[in-house]
């Protein structure tokens, strides 16, 4: 099967604008890959016991899509962005409850000096960007959308351009000093 064209997915996204079910029907079979492979990306950047399966998530994530009551899509872009941010929040909500549960688990805390020793996690720790991304955003809110679009929906430096309205060179230098900030930020902590 082919790989469907932009402008086929934004004519279904606007039929479905249209309420027409069938749009959606027809629309998902044409999105689902792009959505596991960035629900595979999401989730490759997890700990190696994450619970969450790719398929697990796109599932999420559909029935999520599909319980908005009314989203003017825009463009395909604009799909895979919205899509993006629902995959984020559903990210950091199973984070917030795997921490919240091993909170009481009764393992004894770690001490400081048995921290120190452990090696540095690789591992992106989701609670922490989320909570950086919202400082981002009170600072400068566009450049946490942008890369909310680019770290977590995978969209390319022009898509991101054409869902914000602005030009590429101002994404660019965005995500140049965005990356800066959430870096500092994430040392930090």
């Amino acid at each position: 099967m082919s790989e469907p064209s932009k402008e086929q997915i934004t004519q279904l996204l606007l039929r479905w604008n249209a309420g027409n079910k069938q749009a959606l029907d027809a629309l998902m079979p044409l999105v689902a890959n792009e959505l596991r492979r960035l629900a595979g990306s999401y989730l490759r950047n997890e700990n190696q016991g994450h619970t969450l399966q790719p398929t697990a998530l796109v599932n999420e994530c559909y029935l999520r899509l599909i319980d908005r009551r009314k989203v003017d899509w825009q463009s395909r872009a604009h799909f895979f962005a919205f899509a993006a941010r629902t995959m984020r929040r559903i990210l950091v909500d199973h984070a917030r409850a795997r921490a919240s549960a091993k909170r009481g688990s009764g393992i004894p805390p770690l001490s400081l000096e048995t921290v120190v020793r452990l090696p540095a996690k690789e591992d992106v720790d989701l609670l922490a960007l989320d909570d950086a991304l919202t400082d981002l955003a009170n600072l400068d809110h566009r450049q946490s959308q942008m890369v909310e679009l680019r770290f977590f929906g995978g969209l390319s430096i022009p898509e991101i351009a054409a869902v914000l309205d602005v030009a590429e060179t101002t994404v660019s230098r965005d995500w140049v000093s965005a990356k800066a900030w959430l870096s500092r930020e994430l040392k930090r902590n």
